[in-house]
């Protein structure tokens, strides 16, 4: 779903610019985000992070910091403690539409800005950070040869980014008394720290030191060599999966029941990366699934293409068919595996007698148990032709069966 455009008032009354990312489904709970230094609530790892977590029926808001992006007010006037206020005023608004945040993530400097602002907002659960610094006042090496001329006039022009910048005196005296041992010491929130073992901009000790210092339940993911801004695709496709998995478990999600006449809900399939192929697939309370197109169809390859969704879910069927059965009848069945592979086969080579192509599914099914004989084995092959998905296939399509070992 589109990200909604909303504006609320910062910590010294300038409006902010904001996105709103909403479900296409029900609203199980929402998510507040804060973007690195000097960037902005749109770049990449944000949007992807977004959409991955909407998918699962989790809102997120991400916002441009005051002075920043599309944002009112004086950057040269900001601090990191004005950071953390707007966060609580991001919060504040989200709870006045009744969707007050219990999940809140920061990026690089915006890490920092959540831990910090966790302390000060209620019925936060959970918090992640991606490349966050144990020290706010790391950020000023970017901009030290500016110090002095800081020192002397009260604000300077930097560059960052490539962007020029006006940095303040109170930004200076203000980041540099945010050390965060404190803070994470009263943590009352699980704790996800992200961070690059090979960060050239936060070096991977800030993580360590992070993770010290919090409480359990905390967790660590290595980001292997991902850069600073999570700027490749697929870092941020890894970093969005991660945190979007790990946040269901300190989410309430009170599923509603589904409609009348779907007792199995609703299976919900949503574009993950606008004007690509990448799919997310959500049912429910269940973890999503991906689908893609591999790279030489012009798709990422980051999830399995909708034919091999199809297999799996003819795997799946036969696997849990069999089982079934041999729970029935207490047969010594120890484990099941089935291998599923599809082609397109013409109908004359199936002896249908027509000259068209037709869907060809091969199913490979391994029995383990020393202890089933060869009728059980046999009789097991039969129930497997049962599973309802091969029933449905069947109508339009073949399944060819095959059992593999003894």
């Amino acid at each position: 779903m589109p990200a909604e455009p909303i504006t609320f008032s910062g910590h010294d009354g300038s409006l902010l610019s904001a996105r709103l990312d909403l479900p296409s489904g029900p609203h199980l709970g929402t998510a507040l985000f804060a973007h690195c230094f000097s960037c902005g609530k749109d770049i990449p790892a944000a949007r992807r992070i977004a959409a991955r977590l909407a998918a699962l029926g989790i809102a997120l808001l991400r916002f441009d910091f005051t002075g920043l992006g599309h944002s009112e007010g004086e950057f040269a006037n900001t601090s990191f403690t004005s950071n953390v206020e707007d966060l609580v005023a991001a919060a504040a608004w989200l709870t006045q539409h009744d969707m007050a945040p219990s999940l809140l993530i920061g990026h690089s400097l915006g890490g920092a800005a959540v831990i910090k602002a966790a302390g000060q907002l209620k019925g936060i659960k959970a918090v992640a950070t991606i490349g966050a610094p144990f020290d706010p006042a790391h950020v000023i090496h970017h901009f030290a040869d500016a110090l002095p001329e800081i020192a002397r006039n009260g604000t300077a022009q930097v560059s960052l980014g490539g962007r020029p910048f006006t940095i303040g005196k109170s930004f200076i005296e203000d980041t540099s008394n945010g050390v965060l041992g404190d803070v994470l010491g009263r943590l009352n929130a699980a704790l996800l720290v992200l961070h690059a073992p090979r960060d050239a901009v936060v070096g991977i000790d800030s993580a360590a030191q992070i993770f010290a210092a919090a409480k359990h339940p905390k967790s660590f993911v290595s980001l292997d060599d991902a850069d600073h801004l999570v700027s490749r695709a697929q870092d941020a496709e890894y970093v969005a999966g991660v945190i979007a998995t790990w946040a269901i478990r300190y989410t309430e999600r009170a599923l509603p029941a589904p409609p009348i006449g779907t007792p199995e809900g609703i299976v919900s399939v949503s574009e993950a990366d606008k004007g690509g192929y990448l799919q997310d697939i959500t049912s429910g309370s269940h973890i999503h699934l991906r689908a893609d197109e591999p790279a030489a169809y012009g798709g990422t390859n980051m999830g399995l293409t909708p034919y091999g969704l199809l297999s799996a879910s003819l795997g799946a069927c036969t696997s849990m068919t069999i089982r079934m059965y041999a729970r029935r009848k207490n047969w010594p069945l120890e484990h099941v595996s089935v291998d599923v592979s599809h082609d397109k086969v013409h109908a004359q080579d199936a002896d249908l007698g027509t000259g068209e192509k037709i869907d060809s599914f091969r199913r490979m099914i391994t029995l383990t148990g020393a202890d089933l004989d060869a009728k059980q084995r046999a009789r097991l092959l039969e129930i497997a032709e049962r599973c309802p998905v091969h029933r449905t296939l069947e109508r339009t399509s073949q399944v060819h069966t095959q059992l593999l070992g003894s």
